[in-house]
């Protein structure tokens, strides 16, 4: 008995801990439940199971977040335990313990409030951007309160829990004995690691249903651990040669048109090239439920509604991914979401085959202008090594910024400094190819006041409307310019404003414009075409008549053999629409099929429906053979020569 009360004086301490986070988790877990209440099933087993699932994730979390406190517990002498430097150690311990325990429910509440989700790959990504992202949550959010807070309640919960942390008895438990019994708890911590499986979340087909079954520590690590997924490994796969014939097939052309095998073939168009100024603006989470145009009725774009009169709009075009990175990947790289991180993002992403170098090649001066510090993401290294000049917030002098915030000067100065820019290329009697960032339109939400009827700092609408106030000035001064009639403008956003819903992949959550201006050189029109960002600088290319050697996935829209249909993903998930069927590709080889019933601006509404050979063919086909030219070095720029398919494309 004795022996007994010793090791609970010990090790109740351990117990405490793991207690004190399950009803950490519990109680997140709760908050997120009554906030989508209304969009989940609202049955007494949908609740059991997001709770039943949940506690087996947070009790693996809270198990391995005791490791430290169960390493310090071991090699205590029993001597030491009950000294008064150790009480005084472990309150202060518990002290640290209830605040990064309270500091997770705030972080994971920040989070879901800005994505809708739980941590996921999306959570470690920002974490390399240290200077970003707490810049950005300080802009935000009143972080002296919310600390002073935590501290606070972490103070109260030692106070009132200071007999189960400070006080124990007397304990002689044998340093054998302690290790013996951590090790046992060590056991039963790995078996719950590998019992336990992040599709245990996948519950039904209602996103925040399976949401809220996860754990945001949790999730955090397991996306640390998996932030580089292998498409041969972990998604439904066909013989290469047959996944590529799959893609000729779906692409409605011949496989003799390919002459690689793969994806290299000759765009061919008839009389002469055209080398007029490409300007393309990616504007920063313009999701298309915010212009006029599309149906709002706020009036947040007035500029941009008027500007998609005398444009060539594209009403049905979609993203094919939920980050800024993964906007620029397809827009310049024209190939659809690869899983895991954006090919921006990776260290090999140099020399692919790229708008830039088409551009370059024709004697264009070519720019990516951005108003952030281009290391974010990667994306200095990504454009100067694909074709690219890099003009940053590093390369602006501070008489050219008016206002800036921690992702960067605001859209009013990057806009500006482009224009110089291209005067210059202008002066210098050479043609250019201006792809322009901006950065207003991103939490905080903070621009110049007195721009705009919305004050700065008040949300999303503000960020909108000054981006559009910001779009006006750029063009009411370049319609000023020497070149301006020789020049045409691509306004499109790099995604929505939000990624979060009911269904696995929320279609409406993709659904971005596409303004193609130009008013001496394009005939305005409205494109109802279901289409894809891959295919906007195909799209470009046919415009000015290029004819070129091509490893681009995407296809004109207006071309007679263009066959609609949109790419949609995150990070894991991989969608295919086409004909208002959603088909999805998932690690552990899953494949999904959904009718896509309704979609408005606000929201879609899917259900499931049978796969067919072709969907499964056809969706393969495309994500398989991106990920494999990839992997394989084969969509470079300086590997243009046909390559025969290797013996690898027969397995």
């Amino acid at each position: 008995m004795k022996s007994c009360d010793n090791c609970l004086g010990r090790y109740r301490l351990f117990v405490f801990f793991v207690l004190a986070c399950l009803a950490t988790f519990f109680v997140v877990r709760l908050v997120f439940t009554v906030l989508v209440f209304p969009e989940i099933p609202h049955t007494p087993g949908s609740l059991v199971r997001i709770f039943a699932t949940g506690y087996a994730y947070d009790l693996v979390a809270s198990l391995y977040m005791s490791l430290p406190l169960l390493i310090y517990l071991t090699i205590l002498p029993g001597q030491w335990f009950n000294t008064r430097i150790n009480r005084g150690i472990l309150l202060g311990l518990f002290f640290v313990i209830f605040s990064l325990l309270l500091f997770d429910g705030v972080a994971e509440f920040l989070f879901w409030d800005e994505f809708g989700v739980r941590f996921n790959f999306i959570a470690v990504d920002y974490l390399v951007y240290t200077n970003e992202v707490i810049g950005n949550i300080w802009e935000s959010y009143p972080v002296p309160a919310l600390f002073t807070g935590i501290f606070a309640v972490a103070a109260v919960l030692v106070t009132v829990f200071r007999h189960h942390i400070g006080i124990m008895e007397q304990t002689t438990l044998p340093l054998i004995k302690r290790t013996m019994i951590s090790l046992l708890l060590g056991m039963v911590m790995f078996l719950n690691y590998q019992l336990i499986d992040t599709s245990w979340a996948s519950l039904s087909n209602n996103m925040h249903e399976n949401e809220l079954a996860k754990n945001g520590v949790y999730q955090l690590f397991s996306a640390f651990i998996n932030n580089q997924l292998d498409y041969e490994t972990l998604y439904a796969t066909m013989p290469v040669a047959k996944g590529f014939a799959a893609l000729h097939k779906a692409m409605g052309r011949k496989p003799q048109d390919f002459q690689d095998g793969m994806i290299t073939r000759r765009i061919v168009h008839q009389g002469q090239e055209h080398k007029p100024n490409v300007v393309v603006i990616m504007v920063e989470s313009l999701s298309a439920k915010y212009l006029g145009t599309f149906g709002n009725t706020r009036r947040l774009t007035p500029f941009l509604d008027e500007l998609a009169k005398d444009s060539l709009l594209f009403t049905r075009l979609y993203a094919t991914g939920t980050r800024t990175v993964r906007g620029m990947e397809a827009v310049t790289l024209s190939v659809p979401p690869t899983p895991g991180r954006s090919i921006v993002k990776r260290p090999d992403c140099e020399n692919m085959f790229s708008a830039g170098f088409l551009f370059k090649e024709r004697g264009y001066k070519t720019m990516f202008l951005y108003g952030g510090y281009g290391y974010f993401d990667n994306m200095n290294a990504f454009f100067s090594s694909n074709g690219f000049d890099v003009v940053d917030r590093s390369d602006l002098a501070d008489e050219e910024i008016t206002f800036a915030n921690i992702w960067g000067v605001c859209d009013e100065d990057i806009l500006r400094r482009s224009l110089r820019e291209f005067d210059a290329s202008y002066k210098h009697d050479q043609p250019f190819f201006g792809f322009v960032m901006t950065t207003s339109n991103h939490r905080p939400f903070t621009y110049p006041d007195g721009k705009i009827d919305i004050p700065s700092h008040e949300g999303r609408s503000g960020g909108v409307k000054y981006t559009d106030y910001a779009l006006q000035q750029f063009f009411k001064e370049a319609r000023t310019k020497p070149w301006f009639d020789n020049t045409i403008f691509v306004v499109v956003a790099d995604h929505c404003a939000h990624s979060a819903g009911k269904s696995e992949l929320p279609v409406h959550r993709y659904h971005i414009p596409l303004f193609i201006y130009a008013p001496k050189l394009i005939t305005p029109g409205h494109v109802d075409t279901l289409a894809s960002q891959i295919d906007l600088m195909p799209t470009l290319l046919g415009r000015l008549n290029w004819s070129y050697t091509s490893k681009f996935f995407g296809r004109d829209i207006l071309s007679k053999e263009f066959v609609p249909r949109a790419f949609i993903g995150n990070y894991q998930k991989l969608g295919l629409i086409e004909n208002q069927t959603l088909t999805i590709l998932e690690p552990q080889k899953k494949i999904t099929s959904y009718h896509i019933k309704t979609e408005t601006m606000q929201d879609s509404f899917v259900i499931p429906a049978p796969l067919t050979s072709r969907q499964k063919e056809t969706t393969i086909g495309y994500y398989q053979s991106a990920s494999y030219l990839y992997k394989h070095g084969l969509n470079r720029w300086n590997n243009r020569n046909p390559i025969a398919m290797t013996e690898h494309s027969t397995k």
